[in-house]
């Protein structure tokens, strides 16, 4: 059973990431990813909406109806993402306002729901949590690489500090202004994805379809 545990808690990480894996939840990765602060308070949002819907779900799985599950689902994480967003609201006011409609837009990401859908609904509540906390983890770590990027090389700073000498002011770093438009966020998930295939092999999808051959037409 721990080995079960562990599993469902890290494989999300590398072998079963939502975003790298999925292609899930890559809005916010593109709109909030400029600067490593908002990643950081982005991914704990929804690391924790993850975790305590999944639990929530997992808890009253087997006293919901089938057709009323969805509209339970959506109710549960709302209700926690208003939470989150009220939290942010008081304790971290600017980096909520940075933030815009992205925190509220929580409830539509196809990670959260589908966990809900798919694990905590079928399983017990210890295991739905260590669920939600590892698709958490998996799409943090996505977030959080996408936005060190973006920020260092982007705006030459590190959490809204310094990193590198600007050229303007004498120094030898002349920022990469495209790295702070959203296409770039494109890349660089893309980037990412074609790395993590490379190493995990069998993550790549069998081709749809194949190149036709003049002998397999049965032309001479």
């Amino acid at each position: 059973m721990k080995t079960e545990n562990k599993r469902v808690l890290w494989e999300p990480i590398l072998e079963q990431n939502p975003i790298a894996t999925y292609i899930l939840g890559i809005c916010s990765a593109l709109a909030v990813t400029t600067a490593l602060d908002t990643a950081l308070v982005m991914a704990a949002a929804v690391t924790a909406v993850l975790a305590c819907s999944s639990t929530a779900i997992s808890l009253i799985r087997n006293h919901v109806s089938r057709s009323t599950r969805i509209i339970v689902q959506i109710t549960i994480i709302a209700t926690l993402v208003i939470l989150v967003d009220q939290v942010l609201q008081a304790y971290l006011y600017a980096i909520s306002k940075r933030l815009s409609v992205f925190v509220g837009l929580i409830v539509t990401n196809c990670i959260v729901l589908g966990r809900a859908e798919s694990f905590a609904m079928r399983h017990p509540v210890g295991v739905s949590f260590l669920d939600g906390v590892g698709n958490g983890l998996g799409y943090s770590s996505v977030l959080l690489l996408v936005a060190l990027v973006r920020e260092t090389l982007g705006s030459g700073t590190l959490l809204g500090l310094p990193l590198f000498a600007p050229a303007e002011q004498g120094g030898w770093f002349v920022p990469n202004a495209f790295l702070l438009l959203p296409p770039s966020a494109f890349f660089l998930i893309g980037i990412l994805i074609w790395g993590l295939r490379s190493w995990k092999r069998r993550q790549v999808e069998e081709a749809e379809f194949r190149i036709v051959g003049v002998e397999d037409m049965g032309w001479s």
